[in-house]
């Protein structure tokens, strides 16, 4: 009886372990093939910029900024014909993509060109709606290199043919290495989600083809 007691707790930790480690190698072997360079990425209908936080006073975080610049510079390039900047906007005071949007704007972006997704709350709902709201068939995906194997799973899970661009411009600290370390429980999610294609909220089709002030919304009051 004691040995069934110790062996019950053992051996269920190790099945969560193979759990963990089995959807972590998954997404990091499936995608490998998929991260490129600026450079060498190949032509796609858009880039994809994941949200990240945004500063109190409006001004884009560390990570965020580097996504952007990295979505601007395959704009440039020629790679990407739009950008979707896509991430969280849960209320009027807190707008990841609203923030995305106007950066990209003055740096230069046609407004035509620049599509907002208001309902990016995390990378699986971003890549759906990516494929079924805005009508997306080819990608490159922008956002740090830790979070890029996971995004990549996602976008092609949703169906997808998308390749990805790390934006790691700069150290990051202490912040980036919290999200290393996330990463390892977000992929098992991930691997859920694509798996039983959990629900997201979608709405009203807006061509990826169109003109992108269609997404901008309404302002706030």
């Amino acid at each position: 009886m004691r040995a069934l007691r110790w062996r019950r707790p053992v051996l269920g930790l190790l099945a969560l372990l193979g759990l963990v480690a089995g959807a972590n190698l998954t997404v990091l072997l499936s995608t490998r093939d998929a991260v490129t360079t600026t450079a060498r990425a190949p032509h796609a209908q858009a880039a994809i910029v994941l949200g990240a936080r945004v500063q109190a006073d409006g001004a884009l975080s560390p990570m965020l900024a580097d996504r952007v610049a990295q979505g601007l510079a395959l704009y440039r390039a020629g790679t990407v014909d739009r950008i979707i900047v896509s991430g969280d906007h849960g209320s009027w005071s807190y707008d990841e993509p609203g923030a995305m949007r106007d950066a990209l704007v003055a740096a230069g972006v046609p407004a035509r060109d620049v599509f907002t997704d208001h309902a990016g709350f995390d990378t699986w709902a971003t890549m759906r709606r990516a494929s079924a709201v805005f009508g997306v068939r080819s990608a490159i995906v922008v956002t740090q290199g830790f979070h890029l194997p996971r995004a990549l799973y996602l976008a092609r899970a949703a169906g997808l043919q998308a390749r990805g661009v790390a934006s790691d411009l700069r150290p990051y600290g202490r912040s980036g290495l919290v999200s290393s370390g996330r990463e390892v429980a977000a992929r098992v999610k991930a691997v859920y989600s694509a798996g039983v294609d959990s629900p997201v909220r979608l709405g009203p089709a807006i061509a990826i083809t169109g003109d992108g002030r269609a997404s901008w919304g309404p302002t706030g009051p």
